[in-house]
């Protein structure tokens, strides 16, 4: 999950929320892989079974999230780091937040 700008060219708003958005976007992908979504279920909430119901309501609302922006006030300590460091590396504890994001959806359903 890290990437550095080794260009010299400052990184924009716009680069740095793209990167976010990429990298959100990627991980919500992976949650759209059922065994995935089932296994992390598992792990994470001791959840060892999930009805199809429920599986189709998560996966539609982790497709909507794709669509959407980032949402800037969760992601905001993020953004400041990025545009203080000109980096678009990313420390193992800025990927709570992607997770934090996505878990919104899933524990409407727990």
């Amino acid at each position: 999950m890290q990437q550095a700008n080794t260009t010299g060219v400052r990184l924009t708003d716009e680069a740095i929320l793209d990167h976010i958005r990429t990298l959100r976007n990627n991980l919500i992908k992976d949650f759209l892989d059922e065994r995935f979504l089932i296994s992390y279920f598992s792990e994470v909430y001791n959840r060892k079974e999930l009805t199809n119901v429920k599986i189709e309501f998560i996966k539609r609302d982790l497709k909507e999230m794709l669509i959407h922006p980032v949402d800037l006030k969760h992601y905001n300590d993020l953004i400041i780091q990025l545009r203080e460091t000109n980096s678009a590396s990313l420390a193992e504890k800025n990927e709570k937040l992607f997770y934090a994001d996505v878990e919104k959806v899933f524990k409407q359903y727990i």
